[in-house]
């Protein structure tokens, strides 16, 4: 397992994260008990959570492991949870308000049953709240020993730019990660998000690196997905419904692409795909999301799996975005570059 810093922090963390969004719904106890013992056993470190996977039965299964093992297990983990979303139908129930996250760090503290978080991430960005007030009360955690460091997740270019400049300009704890979702067919963060993160140091924890599951060349172009899978229960499921992506003929080259790969690399399409992303700058930590621990040792396989820079390139080539030319496509990049010997 390789370890990288945790964005600008002075945290090291492992370079694949267990996300446990399954947990307490998709994976019962027993199995995610052994999900947490397999990752550590494979040099895992950084454990991921958040206030309403499960209704918090995630974060409770999480804590429950956590007091179940020693010391000496236990030690290793970096431990991040987040914030944000509905805990109660009330108004006061959601959103990045002090009011709001106080309870919700607290509440996560007693599931997890822990005295502080190494992370504790806005879990989306609040319209109605004054980053001001978000930010400062993030500081607070950290001034009170609560949180370690704090990130941001699912902002975009602009939000995580504003997040960083009132944190400089107020003296606030700044944010060291963003947890957006990316992967080889969602890679539009790469025009602003990305540059953004870069540039201010924080270092990227990528979710949905398999796109639901479609990376892992589990469907098929004629047939609709059927029984105990995400696009089997749901087929209209988010950003990854099975009728829209199987339209576009992209994400066909994407995948005949990754399974040429895996082939020759005698590798699964899961692990190609996830080692493209675990390449790819500013990455902090790629999130895995398995049902079950045969799932997880087969991703922890990307560990070891270095692509060539020919590979690289033809996934690059095949998951190409194709943006328009303005602003994002090559006039528009044109316009901000020049050279330095004068001309364009």
């Amino acid at each position: 397992m390789e370890y990288r810093t945790l964005g600008s922090s002075g945290t090291s963390v492992s370079s694949l994260t267990l996300g446990t969004m399954t947990f307490g719904s998709e994976t019962d106890r027993d199995g995610s008990f052994e999900q947490l013992d397999v990752f550590l056993e494979a040099g895992g470190t950084l454990v991921d959570t958040a206030d309403v996977y499960s209704g918090g039965v995630s974060e409770e299964i999480v804590g429950a492991w956590l007091a179940a093992r020693p010391a000496e297990v236990t030690e290793r983990v970096v431990l991040a949870t987040k914030g944000r979303f509905p805990t109660s139908g009330e108004p006061n129930g959601v959103g990045l308000s002090r009011r709001h996250l106080t309870r919700a760090l607290d509440a996560s503290l007693r599931r997890l049953g822990v005295e502080a978080v190494d992370l504790y991430q806005v879990h989306a960005w609040d319209p109605w709240t004054p980053l001001e007030e978000t930010l400062s009360t993030l500081d607070a955690f950290v001034r009170a020993g609560k949180v370690h460091n704090v990130g941001l997740s699912n902002f975009t270019g602009w939000q995580l730019q504003k997040a960083v400049d009132v944190a400089a300009a107020e003296g606030l704890a700044p944010p060291v990660t963003l947890q957006p979702q990316y992967n080889l067919l969602v890679r539009e963060i790469e025009w602003e998000i990305v540059p953004a993160a870069e540039e201010n140091g924080l270092g990227l924890l990528p979710w949905s690196p398999l796109g639901g599951g479609w990376l892992s060349g589990k469907y098929t172009r004629d047939t609709a997905p059927t029984g105990a899978t995400r696009l089997g229960e749901n087929p209209e499921r988010g950003v990854e419904a099975y009728a829209r992506r199987n339209a576009q003929q992209r994400t066909w080259a994407v995948l005949d692409a990754v399974q040429s790969i895996a082939e020759q690399r005698g590798a699964s399409m899961a692990q190609v795909a996830l080692a493209w992303l675990l390449a790819q700058p500013a990455v902090s930590s790629v999130i895995l999301g398995a049902r079950t621990t045969e799932q997880l040792r087969d991703n922890l396989g990307s560990a070891d799996l270095e692509l060539e820079a020919a590979e690289l390139a033809a996934l690059d080539e095949a998951s190409d975005p194709e943006p328009a030319d303005y602003p994002y496509g090559g006039p528009g990049s044109q316009q901000r570059s020049r050279k330095l010997t004068g001309g364009r």
